[in-house]
């Protein structure tokens, strides 16, 4: 085991941090992912835009010569063409073509009923629909539908406030497709939905151009099979999701694919949820979810320490209820239930719960983010991987969690209530592995002046279990964790190969700067760590120097200093919160070399180990 002298390292990533800055060691120069390439292996499931969008998807071109116009007049409506049926309100279209809408109907109803070969356009071209019981749209057959939002158009669809069936189907959405349905064009459209979903496609729902405003009680996009979307402007309002995709029949279905665009989601549920996978590789994000971080479960620590009704239940207050009318109405920022793949976008994500959630698999490889939880930052069931990126994480339960946390790149600076990151035990809760033997040996060892001590490590394994599978490795990226609980929470084994990682915790309650199971392990990269000294614990081994020290009582703002024997300083950091323990480890530092360690007007020589 390795002996606990002093840690120390400079996060000079912070305002408050004194000296040069660190050397970039992310694994892609830009952090922000806008140029990033994965140097990982992206999930399999990975697809790009020629996958996922045809040739006709993404045209928007109007033939007018070979178009059909349908005038809409108030309480009925006006076609030469014997293709489209009209009664009263209710228009049919039957065969495939392209047909021009324009005008209003104050209550009424387009329907698609066309061969099931039919691949037919609907021009949008300033349409004002209106249905008291039903979707102003209903496509009922054909085999992909085109809506196209004509260049300077201004449309809206609404449903009255209630669906009555017309048939077998059970039509709940403003526009409600059974067949592929793909919304394109430049114009803008306005969906009300104040009792069901605003639109649902059964099959596929691919939008790639329009301004498109939901508003609806329930989700504002829904698809069976898949939601794909590039290029559009997505302002949703939603009393449940603001992008949802299902297929309960096959797991391989469900799944969300987004690749540009903006999207402003308000949502009561999700903000985004997949059943299947999700795969983003731009576009602009807001999203809100459950009223926002401020409506998190989990908000402040009543009480810090004790077994049972301290870290283990019954520790966190609860402020206002998420604004749903069902309590387990998932309220997460993105969701899916199978892999998930973000590789660029800018996301702004203020949510009640999960910010960033997989019950699978997370990987990050680019994109920015601005996040604010009332639970997990980000969470994956198995493996969370970050390569590049830039992350900010303001507000948090916990900052990473999941099974397995591999962070190779990006530049991280995260927030948390409780642990910063957590090899957790694979479900959405914080791990709570024990601590059994992690007090140290001592306080013997190489002493300094002014009250600083050095420290033994552990004395034993004691916190080892059957149940201690989970792992953290970090080998490249700028990482600065700023945790009221533990800092780094391996419920296993930590690993650490580069990087640049600081650990900022408190002094209060059974907090630790490094807390693992089985084994802490540096070989590379630089580590700076401060916080409480009772339930301290330092690296089992290391192939480059490390000093831990404790230095008593020190209040935040306290600059630490170290130096080496020539008097070069190798780290100087100023902790932003009161501290006891100091770790260190560095490449410039040599195992059995002595350095000096000031801490305010305080120092001392310690041999690193």
């Amino acid at each position: 085991m390795k002996q606990f002298f002093t840690l120390i390292l400079c996060i000079l990533l912070l305002a408050s941090c004194n000296g040069p800055a660190p050397e970039d060691t992310s694994s892609d120069s830009s952090a922000d992912g806008s140029e990033g390439t994965s140097t990982a292996a992206a999930a399999e499931f990975a697809e790009d835009d020629a996958d996922m969008f045809t040739n006709r998807d993404l045209r928007d071109d109007i033939n007018e010569n070979g178009s059909i116009l349908i005038t809409l007049n108030g309480s009925t409506a006006a076609c030469s063409d014997s293709s489209v049926k009209i009664s009263g309100g209710r228009v049919t279209i039957t065969k495939e073509a392209t047909y021009i809408l324009e005008g209003k109907l104050d209550d009424g109803m387009i329907i698609v009923d066309a061969e099931d070969t039919a691949k037919l356009q609907l021009v949008f071209r300033g349409v004002d629909i209106t249905s008291s019981n039903s979707a102003p749209l209903y496509i009922l057959e054909g085999d992909k539908i085109f809506l196209t939002l004509a260049p300077n158009s201004t449309n809206t669809l609404s449903n009255g406030g209630s669906f009555t069936a017309i048939d077998e189907n059970n039509i709940d959405a403003a526009i409600f497709s059974k067949q592929d349905l793909t919304i394109n064009g430049s114009g803008a459209l306005t969906v009300n939905s104040p009792v069901g979903h605003g639109i649902v496609s059964k099959d596929d729902l691919v939008i790639t151009g329009g301004d498109i405003t939901v508003n609806s009680a329930s989700h504002a996009l829904d698809a069976n099979d898949s939601v794909r979307i590039t290029n559009a402007g997505i302002t949703a309002a939603a009393g449940k999701d603001g992008i949802h995709a299902e297929n309960s029949d096959d797991p391989s279905l469900g799944f969300v694919y987004i690749s540009g665009g903006s999207f402003d989601i308000d949502a009561e549920g999700d903000g985004i949820s997949a059943g299947s996978f999700m795969q983003i590789t731009g576009g602009s994000f807001d999203i809100l979810t459950g009223g926002g971080s401020v409506n998190g479960s989990k908000q402040t620590s009543d009480n810090w320490g004790g077994f049972m009704g301290g870290r283990g239940s019954g520790r966190w207050s609860v402020s206002t209820a998420p604004t749903t009318s069902d309590s387990s109405t998932s309220i997460k920022g993105l969701k899916s239930t199978g892999d998930m793949l973000i590789t660029g976008g800018s996301f702004t994500i203020d949510s009640a719960d999960d910010s960033v959630h997989s019950n699978a698999s997370v990987t990050v490889n680019g994109g920015t983010f601005e996040i604010a939880s009332g639970d997990d930052a980000f969470h994956a069931d198995d493996t969370l991987t970050v390569t590049t990126g830039k992350i900010n994480v303001t507000k948090s339960y916990e900052g990473l969690e999941g099974l397995h946390i591999a962070v190779s790149g990006g530049d991280i600076k995260l927030v948390s209530n409780d642990d910063g990151l957590n090899a957790a035990g694979g479900t959405d809760s914080s791990g709570t592995g024990g601590r059994g033997g992690d007090m140290f040996g001592g306080m013997g060892g190489p002493g300094g002046t002014g009250g600083m001590g050095g420290m033994r490590g552990p004395g034993g394994m004691g916190g080892m279990s059957a149940n201690s599978d989970g792992s953290i490795t970090i080998s490249g990226g700028n990482l600065h964790v700023n945790s009221s609980g533990d800092g780094i929470d391996a419920n296993g084994t930590l690993t650490i190969s580069g990087g640049y990682t600081v650990v900022v915790c408190p002094t209060q309650g059974d907090t630790a700067t490094l807390d693992y199971d089985i084994s802490a392990t540096i070989t590379g990269g630089t580590f700076i760590g401060t916080g409480a000294s009772g339930m301290a614990q330092t690296f089992s081994d290391s192939e480059q120097g490390v000093i831990a020290v404790s230095v008593g009582s020190q209040s935040a703002g306290t600059k630490i200093t170290l130096t080496d024997k020539e008097g070069n300083t190798l780290i100087s950091y100023t902790p932003e919160l009161s501290f006891q323990v100091v770790i260190l480890s560095s490449p410039d530092m040599v195992i059995g070399e002595t350095y000096t360690i000031t801490v305010g007007s305080q120092s001392g020589e310690f041999a690193a180990s």
